[in-house]
């Protein structure tokens, strides 16, 4: 079995099989001059993805969290708003099996609405913060988020899509 980068897979020693590893991801979403407009983050220092453009708001599953707990406590630590009208977009199975990394499940959720001023609050893992227009996003955007970013300005996301497959 190979790894990634000094990566190695977690299995369940009962059973063999991956762990899967939740993560939720919050776009905000806001109309503006060239239509919805997504605020993004530049990732920077993180060892993943760093350089680019990712949801503002985004992190794990943490043990004993419900997704949805867990979209509203990553917006209050990376971009300091709260109280987000959070709306369900998609799950995502996502895999790299040709890295022999982990299997993931990635939970998506918009928000229109939320309390305070998107801001950077975690400096040192991210060098940016911007809103694009949905129809003109920067490059290079993390690719399985690309996905959902593309079906969201496309109303044509599935409340369950795959990536890495």
């Amino acid at each position: 079995m190979s790894t990634v980068e000094g990566y190695t897979p977690q299995y369940a020693a009962d059973h063999g099989r991956f762990v899967v590893v939740p993560a939720s991801y919050v776009f905000l979403l806001r109309d503006g001059q060239d239509g919805t407009e997504v605020l993004l983050q530049l990732r920077r220092n993180t060892g993943y993805m760093d350089d680019h453009w990712a949801a503002a708001a985004a992190g794990h599953v943490e043990r004993g969290e419900t997704a949805v707990e867990a979209a509203r406590r990553e917006a209050l630590e990376e971009v300091d708003v709260t109280d987000l009208d959070l709306q369900f977009v998609t799950s995502m199975q996502r895999t790299r099996h040709d890295l022999a990394i982990d299997e993931r499940i990635d939970f998506f959720f918009t928000a229109r609405s939320w309390t305070g001023e998107p801001r950077i609050v975690e400096p040192t893992k991210c060098a940016d913060l911007r809103w694009w227009p949905l129809a003109a996003l920067p490059e290079p955007v993390v690719p399985h988020e690309r996905v959902v970013l593309t079906g969201l300005r496309e109303g044509s996301i599935d409340p369950y899509t795959s990536f890495g497959f």
